[in-house]
């Protein structure tokens, strides 16, 4: 309301002289009329105050010369109608001693203030739409992120603020005299822009740009080109802290896959997929280098027809002008950006492809280069700048990736090793003590039986003697026998593993309930895990489950032979309790196969075996 009134009051500027002439006859009327109606309670001298609201109210709207006129009226009325005698005007010579000369100096200093008034009310009035159009500037030119696209709207609002059609506000340099004026603008002694004032300009809006807009509108300009360079930075990061960020995932993702041990192929070709969406690549693969070709072990490509790729198995001749070449040539990361310059296969496929750059970082394995990856471009991009480095990261994992699936095939083989040579030890002790100390303890026997038929009748004690010894000797021989057969039983050898595993049941101390599928003949390592892990599973329902009946179950699922020993009894069975369980599971997994072991006292023990057929 304050600030209304004050533009109300202040924006007379263009007010006629004639209207401030018309206000003040209206309010000397009005004054008239009042002191006339106050005549009768005091005195006339006492009511010239009156007469001074309409000098106050015209020369604060309308300014000095008409609040002079207003006074002279304005005094000329109330000497007539206030001051004695009344219906004259000056009173003889003795006016000077009349209430009318003070009456004009209060009303000369009256107009002299409210004149001031209206002009600090213009200047204030003009500070504040400076102020506001400042806001409304800095409004435009600091919500864009482009300041070049906010010049034309802030230059036409400037333009009708100041009442200057054609005023132009411009980030290049000028020259001067070709469109006008031209008034540079510099912060800091660094030119920020231009404004450009259209020919005919009056001096007064050219005093108020120089004097006062111009500092805040540089301010705003470099504000400007501050926040475009602050915001060009910001989605700089921006951008690199996503792509940072696709990287950690992406090398997140290949590290898993790493660590869960899944076969080379599809970790290769996983690489090669995470790979080319994080370099925007055409085309990925991963070679295995050998003598004279590299080896596609891996690949991904963005095109449908994956006929085309380079195909998984396919051997591509290794030059030096190919990355492949340098690769092998340095060990170091590569780039070709021009495949005209190479020939034969290559160039064929890269012709064929639309492929115009390429890639490529040496995949280095226990320090000596194994492979190379390869990103194929059908256009190079300077976003593609420093990628090598990139893919560095990716070349280590797989390199990781090998390094670990070496060491887990050559654990496997170990372990395969040590088995089968424990088999063979087996087999060996039980031919030699069958084919050896048996044989010799069945002909001691023998003698010793021929010896006691020898004895004449009257030697009882004799006879007795070496039929005693006949018996024990036959009772080693016994002994020896199981011993064989729990060393390699002869049967699992000649008959295979389901009649092995049907000797088994019958001589265990527990029922035991046989579900055997029509299984054919298994290599000889895999009936003896099996028949191993039925034996040690039945030895332990014995002496530890108090159960009351076992159930196998024994099948073959394409590729995989499954086994299952159950029993009902009281559970508790862990591999760290005792060397069996844990001796049976080195032997499955020897063969690739996994053993499990759930065990609960409601439920008993459960032992599950998965084991590969071919290996």
């Amino acid at each position: 309301m304050r600030e209304r009134l004050l533009s109300s009051l202040t924006h007379t500027k263009r007010q006629s002289f004639v209207l401030g002439i018309i206000c003040g006859a209206a309010c000397i009327a009005a004054e008239v009329l009042l002191s006339l109606f106050l005549l009768r309670l005091m005195p006339g001298g006492f009511l010239g105050g009156i007469y001074l609201l309409g000098v106050l109210l015209v020369s604060v709207v309308w300014g000095l010369w008409p609040g002079l006129v207003t006074l002279l009226a304005s005094a000329t009325a109330f000497d007539y109608f206030n001051l004695p005698p009344r219906g004259f005007f000056f009173p003889g010579e003795r006016w000077l001693w009349t209430p009318l000369p003070i009456f004009l100096l209060v009303g000369l200093a009256t107009t002299l203030i409210g004149a001031r008034m209206r002009s600090l009310g213009i200047q204030t009035n003009e500070r504040r739409r400076e102020a506001d159009l400042s806001v409304q500037l800095a409004h435009i030119l600091l919500r864009t992120e482009n300041p070049s696209a906010a010049l034309p709207p802030a230059s036409r609002l400037l333009a009708r603020t100041l009442g200057t059609p054609g005023l132009e506000i411009r980030l290049a340099e000028v020259p001067a005299g070709e469109h006008g004026e031209v008034l540079p603008l510099t912060e800091g002694g660094d030119r920020v822009g231009t404004l450009v004032l259209p020919a005919g300009t009056s001096e007064d809006v050219r005093r108020r740009l120089r004097d006062r807009m111009l500092p805040s509108l540089e301010a705003l300009l470099r504000a400007a080109r501050d926040r475009e360079d602050i915001g060009a930075v910001l989605a700089s990061s921006r951008d690199e802290l996503r792509r940072i960020a696709r990287e950690q995932a992406t090398l997140r993702r290949v590290a898993t896959l790493v660590a869960q041990g899944i076969s080379s192929t599809e970790l290769f070709n996983a690489v090669a997929y995470e790979m080319g969406s994080l370099m925007k690549a055409d085309h990925v693969s991963v070679s295995r280098y050998d003598p004279g070709h590299t080896t596609v072990v891996g690949t991904w490509s963005l095109r449908e027809d994956v006929r085309k790729v380079m195909p998984l198995g396919s051997q591509w001749p290794i030059s030096e002008t190919i990355v492949s070449g340098m690769v092998l040539r340095t060990g170091k990361p590569a780039r070709v950006t021009n495949y005209e310059e190479t020939s034969g296969t290559i160039l064929r496929w890269a012709r064929e492809m639309g492929i115009t750059s390429a890639l490529g970082s040496p995949v280095i394995v226990d320090g000596s280069l194994w492979g190379v990856m390869l990103a194929f471009y059908s256009r190079w991009e300077p976003r593609l700048e420093g990628a090598e480095e990139r893919m560095r990261d990716f070349t280590e994992l797989i390199a990781t990736a090998i390094s670990n699936a070496q060491a887990r095939a050559d654990l496997a083989a170990s372990r395969a090793r040590l088995v089968a040579a424990s088999d063979e030890t087996r087999r060996r002790i039980e031919r030699d003590l069958h084919d050896g100390a048996q044989q010799r303890l069945v002909s001691l026997g023998l003698e010793l039986r021929a010896a006691e038929a020898g004895v004449p009748p009257e030697m009882t004690g004799l006879r007795e003697q070496l039929s005693q010894a006949v018996q024990g000797l036959t009772g080693v021989v016994e002994d020896l026998q199981e011993l064989s057969r729990g060393i390699h039983p002869a049967i699992l050898s000649k008959g295979g593993l389901v009649p092995a595993l049907k000797t088994l049941a019958r001589r265990s101390a527990v029922p035991v309930e046989l579900q055997l599928d029509s299984v054919p003949r298994l290599p000889e390592r895999v009936e003896v895990a099996l028949y191993y892990t039925v034996a040690e599973a039945l030895t332990n329902v014995v002496k530890h489950a108090h159960a009351s009946v076992v159930c196998v179950t024994l099948g073959v699922t394409g590729a995989t032979v499954r086994l299952s020993v159950n029993d009902d009894g009281t559970g508790g069975a862990e591999y760290g309790r005792g060397s069996g369980l844990i001796g049976l599971r080195d032997r499955v997994e020897a063969l690739g196969g996994k053993l499990t072991i759930t065990s609960s006292a409601e439920e008993g023990t459960s032992l599950l075996v998965m084991v590969p057929i071919e290996n």
